[in-house]
């Protein structure tokens, strides 16, 4: 096999293998009983602490010196990161999952649009067939609960908000890792969210302490599975596949939550998670293909 396919079969493993990880972080919110905010900021912060002296004996080991502009790029898509899990989980909060979590998944389509015009990449009609297929799907899915929830309010706009600093964060992440290697694109972003997180629980008045076992186990397994393993391979993978194509492939995420859901939480199956499931697929595998008649 030669050497070209097979970097490009792990590269694509790992892209599965991050989405697959992602799927579950919605479910570690749920188990932990304490706001998005406070879940989201000891998910950074237990994350950069841990990663810390590997990513000074990278930055010792690294011929490459990180300028102030590369690192100033990584902490532009650390706050964006942190705007994005305090207004997603706001909008939880404020309007219940459904709504703020459908407009969360219109990130892809800011991520395209911006492509376009930011790096001026050129995307075929099969990308954004694809696109709109694999976000249909996700509707398809959450279909049951959209019947429950058909309006949009606060909650619906802070998830909108939230899908436009989503998109903008794996735009400034495909800058940054054109400059930086994986782990110190990775620490900084994650670093700054975790600083930007904690003002602003304390802002909001949110508590530190006091929570119960399970809550700091979810806390904690959520710093080494989602942010740990599946974003680091995530920011891998954007050193090599633009975000048009990165963004886009997460939408799986609504549907393996569902599916995780389902044997955990008790929660019903139903043919249309199946159809939504096979529709986000199919728009997957047509913006991936799309990628190679650009």
């Amino acid at each position: 096999m030669p050497e070209a396919s097979r970097s490009r079969i792990w590269l694509y493993l790992g892209l599965t293998a991050g989405v697959l990880i992602l799927g579950s972080a919605a479910i570690f919110v749920r188990l932990a009983q304490a706001s998005g905010v406070i879940t989201s900021f000891y998910r950074t912060a237990f994350a950069a602490t841990l990663l810390f002296f590997p990513f000074i004996i990278n930055k010792q080991k690294n011929e490459r010196v990180i300028s102030k502009h590369s690192a100033w790029i990584a902490v532009a898509g650390g706050l964006l990161f942190a705007a994005d899990l305090a207004l997603w989980s706001s909008g939880i909060v404020l309007g219940g999952a459904t709504n703020p979590t459908l407009m969360a998944n219109t990130a892809p389509l800011w991520v395209g649009l911006g492509s376009v015009v930011f790096f001026h990449e050129r995307r075929v009609r099969t990308f954004w067939i694809g696109l709109w297929i694999a976000m249909a799907g996700v509707m398809v899915v959450m279909g049951q609960d959209m019947a429950l929830a058909l309006n949009f309010g606060l909650g619906s706009l802070l998830g909108l908000l939230a899908a436009v600093f989503y998109g903008a964060y794996f735009l400034v992440t495909q800058a940054g890792r054109s400059q930086l290697d994986t782990l110190s694109y990775y620490w900084i972003s994650t670093a700054s969210s975790a600083v930007v997180l904690l003002l602003l629980s304390l802002l909001f008045g949110e508590p530190l302490t006091g929570y119960n076992p399970i809550t700091w186990l979810s806390f904690l397994a959520s710093a080494l599975i989602v942010q740990m393993g599946g974003w680091l391979l995530l920011n891998y993978v954007q050193g090599h596949l633009p975000a048009s194509i990165v963004s886009p492939t997460l939408l799986l995420q609504p549907v393996l939550t569902a599916f995780i859901a389902i044997p955990l939480f008790g929660e019903q199956f139903t043919a249309w998670h199946i159809l939504g499931g096979i529709a986000v697929l199919s728009g997957i595998y047509m913006i991936h293909r799309s990628r190679f008649s650009s």
